[in-house]
């Protein structure tokens, strides 16, 4: 089960840092990501991490404002979101998959394990 949290209300400019915890296994040898949905859109890709080796990628919209880490001791991954914009605005969503392949790693359906929501809401 994952655990989504960190959303809020903040302006532009702003900093929030979402936390998606796993409990009852570990991420080991999976790709946790974080996409999201804003109000009359279809889900999109945000972000992902390679458990195992740390690497991490991002969709073009927030390379160099998002940063997603891992700690390995607390079983849970974080997206640090800085300077956000009115266009980050969206329910983001943290998602693990097994034995996912890099050319996968951004498409939802590749997903099997799905945390609740959590809402951004950047102000202008």
């Amino acid at each position: 089960q994952l655990q989504a949290s960190g959303g809020g209300l903040v302006q532009a400019g702003d900093s929030l840092r979402l936390s998606c915890a796993a409990s009852g296994r570990t991420f080991r040898r999976f790709a946790t990501g974080w996409f999201r949905q804003a109000p009359g859109q279809e889900r999109e890709f945000v972000a992902a991490i390679m458990w195992d080796s740390g690497s991490t990628y991002y969709t073009d919209s927030v390379k160099g404002r998002f940063t997603f880490s891992r700690d390995r001791a607390k079983n849970t991954v974080y997206l640090q979101m800085n300077n956000l914009k009115p266009e980050d605005t969206a329910v983001y969503y943290c998602a693990a998959a097994q034995g996912i392949i890099t050319s996968s790693i951004g498409i939802s359906s590749s997903y099997a394990y799905w945390g609740q929501g959590t809402l951004v809401t950047v102000s202008s």
